[in-house]
């Protein structure tokens, strides 16, 4: 097992879950609008969500793993080039964050619990970037891919929870200091697009 892998994936997860997305954008927003406990309801729903992809990512892609390992890398060449376009995306994007004029319904606890699940589980660039992501960081050569895919899963979902929480329970101080600050938004921006394009050349080596 090498856990030199499992610990750059770890790094990955943390860099990619403190950068700004869709995701952890409507954390903030949900916490800063109605409350810490309803920004952690939706951490939950969000976080919960990625067993499923986690799911259908370990058993589609492990099967083909065991019957082509030249299909295997075209999915691994596709993945790298799918997370290229996504750092292109962001290197085109205004660096601002706008957090002013964002429109939160505000909801019950158990509601904002599905709606995060549902709004992760039916989005399908998160099965997208599962699979662009996770094949690169198999670490073992004796688990099963299974396992592996597994492992990583709940480890992606572990960092994720620990860092979409901190962003829910320190919500306040976090929008203070981004729409006071452009440069943080700017630096959040270029670590993004290194952490897309650093995967991308890893998965490629």
């Amino acid at each position: 097992m090498n856990y030199e892998i499992l610990y750059a994936f770890s790094l990955a997860t943390s860099a990619l879950a403190i950068s700004p997305g869709p995701d952890n954008i409507y954390v903030l927003m949900q916490s800063v609008t109605h409350g810490r406990k309803q920004g952690m309801s939706t951490v939950v729903g969000l976080i919960s969500g990625c067993i499923v992809h986690t799911t259908l990512l370990a058993f589609g892609v492990s099967t083909i793993i065991k019957n082509n390992d030249t299909l295997f890398f075209g999915i691994k060449l596709l993945g790298a080039l799918y997370l290229l376009f996504l750092a292109y995306k962001v290197f085109k994007s205004d660096a601002t964050l706008n957090l002013t004029n964002q429109k939160v319904d505000k909801k019950g606890n158990w509601q904002l619990v599905k709606q995060g699940f549902i709004m992760n589980v039916l989005n399908p660039k998160v099965t997208m970037f599962f699979l662009a992501f996770f094949p690169g960081f198999l670490f073992s050569n004796e688990l099963s891919t299974v396992v592996q895919f597994y492992t990583l899963g709940f480890l992606f979902m572990g960092v994720s929870f620990v860092l979409f929480s901190a962003i829910a329970l320190l919500s306040g101080f976090i929008s203070d200091y981004i729409t006071g600050n452009n440069t943080v938004a700017i630096f959040l921006k270029w670590m993004q697009i290194a952490v897309f394009i650093g995967i991308a050349v890893f998965l490629l080596l």
